[in-house]
């Protein structure tokens, strides 16, 4: 596992065990989407592996310090960073080196290299996203929890825009010219809300372009907090799921190479009297290997329900429709009548939201403990092989 891998292990850990719930946008999801965006920056602008892993680094550990609170967390940001890396042996030249990326996400802070660059662009990479508006409500309720700060809709709106045009700018070539026509657009977006609220009225903008017009919607719509929150979450959760299935692909492959070695390498030669001392070491490590791969395919192995429902399960309101394991089995004119009647009842799909979001939660949990297990299993088998092996040798 390299470097960039375990910091991404360590910081997940970190914000679940430490992070306030309060901050719903400097969270590990808010720095999945920065490590993305540096990911893209580094292929564009053709930055070598050595500056890349350190990029990663740094991106994975920019918002560590939140666990402690907003203020000056860049510096604490960097100190956590500083003690993870030197526990990971890493070299003292390179501590440095990412301790100084982490600071240039600093606002106030002009960047002075391609990789300080790079940071910066990518810790700002949502305001050249047409998700904008949905990050943007996430980081005033967070301000409102964490700060007690509260804003009007036209100061919000202001403050996006004196910041959007006089104290920000991207700084790579790739974002100035991918990420900047969107956030023009966002701007224009903004401007026509002010236009709006300091004028009373509540017709929709007049911007030429639909797709900002159904932004500009949303950006006024009471319940658009609950859509982002069930967004937020469900893409959490997906992210989380393929982070987990990834590790499990990771252990299966390891362990069937072990295994394929030692099938066409070990065991061949263990019918000779010369070799009997390989014989318990090799089926140690052959057991263990196993294990693991059986735990990781537990871990990935899917459950599907019955797939199918009765009208009355419907006017009772039992059945998630959301789940394709309650409907794959049943015909589309059917599927279709169930989920018109669940969206005609607010509760009812509101709830079936919930229900969703709660089963994937606990697929979730079966996944990591399993993931965990076959870890640990692994991590014995490997020491116990070693050390089985070592013993057989001196034993001769």
């Amino acid at each position: 596992m390299n470097i960039a891998q375990k910091a991404e292990n360590f910081v997940f850990q970190l914000f679940k065990d430490s992070l306030s719930s309060d901050y719903i946008y400097h969270n590990f999801n808010h720095t999945l989407r920065v490590v993305n965006s540096v990911k893209i920056l580094i292929e564009n602008e053709n930055i070598n592996p050595d500056d890349a892993e350190l990029l990663l680094v740094a991106s994975w550990f920019h918002d560590s310090g939140y666990i402690e609170g907003g203020e000056s967390h860049e510096k604490r940001s960097s100190t956590i960073a500083e003690a993870f890396l030197k526990d990971n042996n890493f070299p003292e030249e390179k501590i440095e080196k990412v301790k100084l990326l982490i600071l240039a996400t600093e606002m106030n802070r002009e960047p002075q290299s391609l990789l300080d660059k790079i940071m910066r662009d990518a810790d700002c990479s949502h305001f050249g996203d047409n998700n904008y508006f949905n990050y943007c409500d996430l980081l005033k309720d967070e301000w409102k929890a964490t700060l007690g700060k509260e804003f009007s809709k036209l100061e919000w709106a202001e403050n996006n825009l004196n910041f959007f045009v006089n104290a920000h700018r991207f700084y790579t070539n790739y974002a100035q010219q991918n990420w900047q026509p969107q956030k023009d657009a966002n701007i224009a977006i903004i401007q026509e809300k002010i236009k709006s609220l300091k004028k009373g009225k509540k017709e929709k903008s007049k911007t030429k372009d639909i797709l900002n017009q159904k932004k500009l919607e949303k950006f006024d719509s009471p319940e658009r907090g609950i859509d982002t929150m069930f967004r937020v979450t469900l893409n959490n959760h997906t992210k989380l799921s393929q982070i987990a299935d990834s590790k499990a692909n990771i252990l299966l492959s390891v362990n069937a190479i072990i295994i394929s070695i030692a099938l066409s390498t070990l065991i061949p030669k263990l019918d000779s009297p010369t070799n009997a001392h390989l014989i318990k070491p090799t089926f140690i490590m052959l057991l263990f290997s196993v294990v693991s791969i059986i735990f990781a395919i537990l871990s990935t192995r899917p459950k599907v329900s019955s797939g199918t429902f009765t009208r009355k399960d419907i006017e009772d309101k039992k059945v998630n429709l959301l789940f394709f394991g309650n409907f794959h089995k049943m015909p589309l004119e059917e599927y279709t009548w169930a989920v018109n009647e669940m969206m005609k009842d607010r509760d009812y799909l509101y709830n079936s939201m919930i229900k969703d979001l709660y089963f994937l939660g606990l697929v979730l949990d079966r996944k990591y403990k399993l993931l965990r297990s076959t870890y640990t299993i692994f991590m014995i088998g490997i020491i116990t092989s070693v050390i089985a092996f070592v013993v057989a040798f001196k034993s001769v």
